[in-house]
């Protein structure tokens, strides 16, 4: 599959700790690839240089390349804000903004511009129907957002970040904080979403990412060790630290 986005000997430095080793990897588009590793490996930091993220983080450089459909991300004539709306991210915990379900899923595009309400509310039906949520709400999108449960609030984070029309969803451990039949929820979902978004998630679940996912990345002290389709890495890794992890030898 042709590569979506394009990271070349990438390596990143928090002050004088360096996080990320010569990372060069392709993800291909419309597909779920998943990040794997023990903790501290850089898996999420890699993740969060996919739209910036890293930015906030005083102290932050890196060197080498992420280019996104040919354009290098991090060239001073990208706009950061338009490239986080083109690339959208759900975290860890659930993090709904202190207003209504509408609301939450409004404001991206009304950030963006958009103020005819028959738009947004094309907008919020359309996302909570891509989130798998609309049939829940539907009939109480005035209503806190706070009020929904742990794993209805993630479902909303994800429509929310659909509600701007990004290409690519990134996924920190998305699922990490959630009960099991939220988890499902959440894993039937992204299956959903795969045909129309280019997703890579980052889980510490190695049965989650051998589920859902079509490609695996394992990474180990900074260093990306093995990439390959998912059934092959786990069936049959080339590097023997991939099988000591994915055998729970270490991890």
């Amino acid at each position: 599959m042709e590569a979506l986005i394009e990271i070349n000997e990438l390596n990143l430095y928090y002050g004088e700790v360096r996080a990320l080793r010569n990372v060069t990897l392709g993800i291909p588009e419309r597909s779920i690839t998943a990040f794997i590793g023990p903790s501290g490996c850089g898996k999420s930091t890699l993740l969060r240089t996919l739209n910036r993220m890293n930015d906030m983080i005083p102290g932050t450089r890196i060197d080498g390349s992420i280019k996104i459909a040919g354009t290098d991300i991090y060239s001073n004539q990208v706009d950061v804000e338009t490239l986080r709306k083109r690339v959208g991210m759900v975290f860890q915990q659930p993090n709904p903004f202190p207003k209504s379900i509408y609301d939450n899923v409004a404001y991206g595009p009304r950030l963006h511009g958009i103020r005819d309400r028959k738009k947004l509310d094309e907008i919020v039906e359309a996302s909570l129907r891509s989130a798998v949520l609309w049939n829940e709400v539907q009939h109480h999108l005035k209503r806190s957002a706070f009020g929904l449960s742990g794993g209805q609030q993630q479902r909303l984070c994800i429509a929310r970040a659909l509600a701007v029309e990004p290409d690519i969803l990134l996924m920190d451990e998305a699922t990490s904080a959630l009960d099991p039949i939220s988890t499902l929820k959440i894993e039937e979902l992204t299956q959903e979403l795969k045909d129309r978004y280019t997703i890579v998630m980052v889980t510490h679940n190695m049965q989650q990412a051998a589920r859902v996912s079509q490609r695996t990345a394992f990474f180990l002290n900074g260093e990306l060790i093995e990439c390959a389709e998912t059934q092959k890495l786990f069936a049959n890794p080339s590097n023997p630290r991939t099988e000591d992890y994915i055998s729970g030898r270490f991890g």
